[in-house]
């Protein structure tokens, strides 16, 4: 029962439940513990990801980090190996994947790892077949390799790899990086995975094709799975459900069966989603229209209705405070979080383009000012037309355009590689004007001459005006999602987002969107 936020500055923020580390930095109470604040991390964080008892994040460098502990159904297991047994960590410890991390999932105690090669790695509990490489003899601790096998992160048989991972409460999910399909590992007893016919098990313990998500014939961007029930966002924003019904969980209205194939949800089915979610018997949406619905199990006030009542349909759930735009949701097992975001506060942070121009000038007058005041030999070695002037010109055109496009980090997009380096571009050699070899009479040198001409370039320069300013909303929005490549600060108090994530060409980190800066657990 806890909760971990993103911050635009690359922060990692927590609040909640802080039993065995969970919030991953050390509490003096329940008042400390429901304050949000910051976790001590290496660097910037680009992605998070939250569990029953632990939460990780991935860092601006493709560097993975996580506290807490994972639980089996023998008690905690612990987040790292010591020894022979399982040790909670109530600070972050690196998780070591030898390569570089784009993307990180969390279900309820295990940790899932996509890399840039597209390798999908997993540690925590396996007993229902999450982890997706262990059989079902090898997935307990009492097993001959113990712990080793559970909390060391190894990778899964993925064959062509993943270009995006999704986590369950004991399932994961991978979209695969060569024709898109759904490939599933974990509990499925009520079909919750979209795993049928022959191939339906209980627990799956190997990655497995969902055919019933691939028989829509539909392209898929979000995939959410609750305990016993999951939800998936295709690409038109068209919100699907599958698995039990009891609580309403599906959305589907009263209906006795559960669903045994994905069903699109009717009450939704005019609108666009951006956004869902799943708690342990609930779900949520929300609409591009600024919208946000929720329905399943409403007992302790999850649904955000107002009421303690379980909703069979989505739900509007009203928002605050006005003005403000929802844009993503995350779902506990008895707790939501909504996260809004405010147009009016953005508008106040940018500053404004004429104060800058009027700035920009004045620094340009007092550099023409110095010009006037050099000695009149200069002007004889330089030809009229281009000089420093224009140069600086040429620069501020070079730049006003803004930073290149840059590949989205997961992105993805919000965990969420690809990037590129922002870097300004170059002034052309040809643009700079060249010396001229010339025969100069000594008549042409003397100071009435020299007068004469610094009057006349003087009247010839035309006027500038930057138009940098324009451009600082976009740089500012780059600024944002995009993480550093400066040296780290060692407290994630004092950080600035003004990097680039870990560059790659991989197939992994072609669709990761950005990542929700937002995630809860039970």
């Amino acid at each position: 029962m806890h909760t971990i936020a993103l911050d635009s500055d690359g922060k990692v923020w927590t609040f909640g439940c802080n039993d065995e580390g969970a919030l991953g930095r050390p509490t003096s109470g329940e008042k400390d513990e429901g304050t949000p604040r910051t976790v001590a991390l290496p660097s910037k964080a680009v992605a998070i990801a939250a569990g029953d008892s632990h939460s990780a994040a991935l860092l601006d460098n493709g560097d993975v980090y996580a506290w807490g502990a994972f639980r089996d159904s023998h008690g905690s297991m612990g987040l790292v190996v010591r020894g022979r047994e399982g040790k909670a960590c109530k600070e972050p410890v690196k998780v070591d994947i030898g390569e570089t991390g784009v993307g990180i999932a969390s279900g309820g105690d295990h940790l899932v790892i996509l890399s840039s090669s597209g390798a999908v790695y997993t540690m925590g509990c396996g007993e229902q077949g999450q982890l997706g490489r262990l059989s079902q003899r090898s997935a307990s601790r009492d097993a001959r390799q113990g712990f080793s096998a559970l909390l060391a992160p190894m990778k899964v048989t993925l064959k062509g790899g993943a270009r995006r991972v999704w986590a369950g409460y004991h399932a994961t999910v991978a979209l695969d990086a060569n024709n898109d399909k759904l490939f599933a590992w974990g509990l499925n007893n009520y079909g919750q995975l979209g795993i049928t016919g022959e191939k339906r098990k209980t627990a799956i313990y190997a990655p497995t094709e969902c055919d019933a998500f691939t028989a829509i014939q539909t392209g898929w961007s979000e995939v959410a799975c609750g305990q016993h029930h999951s939800l998936a966002l295709d690409s038109a924003g068209q919100v699907y459900a599958i698995g039990r019904c009891e609580y309403g969980r599906l959305g589907l209205g009263d209906r006795a069966g559960d669903a045994e194939t994905p069903e699109p949800v009717p009450k939704l089915q005019s609108k666009k989603c951006i956004s869902i979610a799943t708690g342990t018997s609930n779900s949520f949406a929300v609409a591009d229209s600024g919208e946000v619905f929720s329905w399943g199990m409403g007992s302790e006030g999850q649904l955000g209705t107002g009421s303690s009542s379980d909703a069979a349909e989505p739900t509007p759930a009203p928002t605050a405070p006005a003005g403000a735009v929802p844009i993503a949701v995350a779902a506990g097992g008895q707790h939501t979080v909504l996260l809004l975001e405010d147009p009016s506060a953005q508008k106040e942070d940018s500053p404004a383009p004429e104060q800058e121009t009027s700035e920009q000038k004045a620094e340009e007058l007092t550099e023409e000012d110095e010009e006037e005041k050099a000695e009149p030999e200069v002007e004889k070695k330089k030809p009229r037309g281009r000089g420093k002037k224009q140069q600086q010109e040429d620069e501020v055109s070079s730049t006003s355009a803004g930073p290149p496009a840059s590949t989205p980090a997961s992105a993805p997009q919000k965990v969420n590689g690809d990037e590129k380096k922002d870097t300004a571009m170059e002034v052309d050699e040809t643009d700079k004007p060249q010396e001229k070899k010339e025969e100069m009479n000594t008549e042409e040198t003397e100071p009435e001459k020299v007068e004469q001409d610094v009057e006349m370039k003087e009247a010839s320069k035309p006027e500038t005006t930057d138009t940098s300013s324009q451009d600082t909303d976009s740089d500012t929005k780059s600024q944002e999602t995009e993480p550093s490549d400066e040296q780290p600060n060692e407290t994630a108090d004092n950080t600035e987002l003004n990097g680039e994530t870990v560059e790659s060409s991989s197939k992994a980190e072609q669709l990761i969107p950005t990542p929700n800066p937002l995630t809860t657990t039970a």
